[in-house]
């Protein structure tokens, strides 16, 4: 049984575990650099343990130091969070070779989801269709597959994640010179210089099917949206995906399922597809074998707490849930609040908050571990918070959002709201015509007034 929970991640996310785990009264101990010493998860987490120094090599990164913090703390569970090492199958191996459980799936899964390669060979295997492509190793394979799958391209790390070592390859021109950038990229940030070459879809649509499992069995907990990105990074995600087929959407989710069970998958996870905006046609992309930002909007639609699912799951209780069971109500949407000035190409933006103003009220959810006082640090992820609204409809959910938006002030530091504002703005945002090129064609210009009253990530 769980009765002592080491979280290996930091901001948002360990405070959102360190909520729920603490509801089901296990005694949580948060493993810290010294940069986050006194953060806001330090300040509510049971016990802290500090991990080493701010750079995450040494601290989040460092799997002998979590492993050690853990066992020192006589830690019956790891939660790893999302990022770091939460898909890292070296991490999951040595946490169950000191005797602890590792809260997400086995080894095995994240063996063949962690490699994309992999993963696409399994996704065909089960009968999911996959974008056309195929393994560059080096510049020659590289070329070689380009003349199968044409321009435009997407050259894409087999490690990543994250828009991490992705480049989009116009011409046969430009693409010695991107497949250098892409694999110093996927070499920094994983690890492992190795990429792929897909089919670039132009008007494509990213969305995603949340599925939990507990080994034997495996259900959905419906779709999100998570078409509005910049640089293949999530600004805006949503749940349910609007505006696609209902037969459509139910092959997506029987897809999504279809892999789960065929890995015996345990605890939650996301099946990521690429769906053509004009036919509707879909494409198997990754698999998350982690929560991701995102969850709470499938929280919002379904009312299931995806982290308690994840500890329950973890410690050997069979999945209380059935399919039957789940039901889904409403729309929410999920806008993602950085550290950053994007109106200077998203330059980080890290110091001190001087003041926030959170909005509160029906159908507003924030998930922050940054209030007033609260640092910054230059060395992590620029996520300070997610505000996430609901709404009966998708035009209240967005009427909702405005208001809740236009009631959030953080000084101190830049951060994305200024963005969100103008995208909510936007008409085709209003109308819900959106694609993972949506960011191309956003109005520049002073930001306007949030959208009112009718409609990342």
């Amino acid at each position: 049984m769980i009765r002592r929970l080491f979280i290996a991640n930091r901001g948002e996310i360990a405070l959102r575990i360190i909520r729920t785990a603490q509801r089901l009264g296990m005694t949580t101990i948060l493993g810290v650099s010294e940069a986050d010493r006194l953060s806001m998860p330090a300040q509510f987490a049971d016990e802290n343990a500090i991990l080493g120094p701010a750079p995450s090599a040494a601290s989040y990164l460092s799997i002998g130091r979590q492993i050690a913090a853990a066992a020192a703390v006589r830690a019956d569970a790891i939660h790893p969070g999302y990022g770091f090492l939460s898909e890292n199958a070296g991490f999951a191996r040595a946490v169950a070779d000191a005797g602890i459980i590792f809260v997400g799936p086995d080894v095995s899964s994240l063996d063949a989801m962690g490699d994309k390669l992999k993963a696409r060979q399994i996704a065909g295997e089960v009968g999911l269709p996959v974008v056309p492509g195929g393994e560059a190793g080096d510049k020659a394979a590289a070329r070689d597959q380009a003349a199968i799958t044409g321009y435009p391209l997407l050259l894409k790390a087999v490690a990543g994640g994250g828009g991490r070592g992705m480049k989009r390859v116009d011409s046969a021109d430009e693409l010695d010179r991107q497949i250098d950038m892409a694999m110093a990229e996927a070499r920094a940030a994983f690890g492992d210089p190795r990429i792929y070459v897909e089919r670039y879809i132009g008007r494509g649509r990213h969305v995603e099917v949340q599925v939990l499992g507990d080994g034997s069995c495996a259900i959905h907990l419906g779709t999100r949206d998570c078409s509005i990105q910049r640089r293949y990074q999530k600004l805006i995600e949503e749940a349910p995906a609007f505006g696609i087929p209902e037969q459509k959407l139910r092959a997506l989710t029987d897809a999504a399922v279809r892999l789960a069970r065929h890995l015996c998958y345990r605890g939650a996870g996301t099946v990521e597809f690429l769906v053509d905006a004009e036919t509707f046609d879909f494409y198997f992309l990754e698999m998350n074998a982690r929560i991701q930002v995102e969850h709470p909007v499938t929280e919002a639609i379904t009312g299931i707490d995806l982290i308690e699912q994840q500890l329950l799951v973890a410690d050997g209780q069979p999945l209380g849930l059935t399919q039957a069971s789940v039901d889904f109500e409403g729309h929410a949407i999920e806008l993602r609040i950085n550290a950053e000035d994007w109106e200077r190409d998203f330059r980080p933006s890290p110091g001190r908050v001087k003041s926030a103003s959170w909005p509160a009220g029906p159908g507003i959810r924030v998930d922050s571990h940054i209030g007033r006082g609260g640092e910054v640090p230059p060395f992590y992820d620029s996520l300070i918070g997610k505000l996430i609204v609901a709404g009966k409809t998708r035009s209240q959910a967005v009427a909702r959002l405005g208001d809740a938006l236009d009631g959030l002030e953080i000084e101190g530091i830049k951060t994305t709201t200024g963005l969100h504002r103008r995208i909510l703005a936007d008409p085709r945002f209003i109308r819900g015509e959106v694609d993972t090129r949506f960011f191309e064609g956003l109005a520049q210009g002073p930001a306007q007034g949030s959208a009112q009253g009718s409609v990342h990530g």
